[in-house]
């Protein structure tokens, strides 16, 4: 999984002291962890020269700096210096990811920061702290969801190392998490998360299509890869918001109480489990999301979850409707976005209507 910065809050030099809603120790901690990564930076240039280096790190670095070119040179992203480093971290897991939402509402828990507002999630480098904190929000009423994550952004501030943690990516995924990071760099609209994030992972996994497609060719097993990763992303998107349309209406459904719609839920989970089985599942190209609804589902999970998936068919019209020119799709929606920064989504969709 992948987040951007407010819910690492990694780089802390600049905000820390601005972050109202921040403990003092979940702020030192951030700053100790980014400091061991900022003091592991080496050019990956010179990873690349170091004879010391194996051949897989090798490829992988060099797959990255590709990445990051077609990212800057193809599509017109705002690279700066991100990931022109390689930094090592410890652990295979970065950091653990907090969300939160009302039990029977879909309503998300929502935290301040900086710069970029109110977001769903929360980071934490302690990960006793990040069950710590799901359990008391879980005894105050809601549900809570903690889930690993690898990779972050710190949106164009600083110059993001790539850290070994993405390296064991597959070359699909590699490549889309880079240019997925770098269009944060380039654009993250205050407060809209789920279009910051969906729009970042729509640019991301078409990204890759385009450049394996074109750097590998149309009968490359990585073409053939990232094709099917994307069609999958449409394919789950579409079941993910049928879902939460059923639960948004049971939890508007007049005369019920909060318990009523609790306990109704779960008939709603229960249908989507099976659905996803019958209906889902054999349309899936790869296991990506095979294993939905082994794990509880509860409204944290769904609103983590639909923060990257989320109207995703949105920008594959947008794409369509520009004759599959991937640049100037990503350029047009940007436009969009910085004009309409408090509905991006809503004038994209009118936008669309309208052409």
């Amino acid at each position: 999984m992948r987040v951007a910065f407010p819910a690492a809050l990694s780089r802390v030099a600049i905000v820390a002291l601005l972050c109202a809603g921040c403990s003092p120790v979940y702020v030192v901690r951030a700053g100790i962890e980014e400091a061991k990564i900022l003091s592991r930076r080496r050019p990956i240039a010179d990873v690349l020269k170091d004879p010391a280096t194996d051949a897989r790190t090798r490829a992988r670095l060099d797959l990255v700096l590709q990445a990051r070119s077609f990212a800057q040179h193809e599509l017109g992203l705002n690279t700066g210096e991100s990931f022109t480093t390689y930094s090592w971290v410890d652990s295979d897991t970065l950091l653990m990811v907090l969300s939160a939402a009302r039990k029977d509402k879909f309503e998300q828990y929502t935290w301040w920061f900086p710069i970029v507002g109110r977001v769903p999630y929360k980071g934490f480098f302690d990960f006793d702290d990040a069950f710590d904190a799901a359990r008391e929000l879980e005894r105050a009423g809601y549900d809570a969801y903690v889930r690993p994550s690898g990779a972050f952004s710190t949106l164009g501030w600083f110059n993001d190392p790539l850290l070994n943690t993405v390296l064991r990516y597959g070359d699909v995924s590699l490549a889309s998490t880079v240019i997925h990071e770098l269009l944060h760099n380039t654009i993250f609209v205050p407060s809209q998360i789920p279009f910051n994030e969906s729009f970042a992972n729509f640019v991301g996994d078409r990204g890759a299509i385009v450049f394996f497609c074109t750097r590998n060719g149309e009968s490359s097993p990585q073409c053939t890869q990232a094709r099917n990763a994307w069609a999958d992303n449409l394919v789950f998107g579409d079941f993910l918001s049928r879902l939460i349309g059923e639960l948004e209406a049971l939890y508007e459904r007049p005369g019920l109480s909060a318990s009523d719609r609790i306990r109704l839920r779960e008939d709603v989970f229960g249908a989507a489990r099976q659905r996803f089985q019958t209906e889902v599942r054999v349309r899936l190209r790869t296991n990506a999301f095979r294993d939905f609804g082994s794990e509880p589902l509860n409204n944290a999970t769904l609103i983590a979850t639909r923060l990257y998936y989320d109207r995703l068919h949105l920008f594959e019209q947008a794409f369509i409707r520009h004759s599959q020119d991937f640049r100037s799709t990503v350029a047009w929606i940007q436009d969009l976005a910085r004009r309409n920064t408090n509905d991006p989504f809503g004038a994209l969709e009118q936008a669309l209507k309208s052409r």
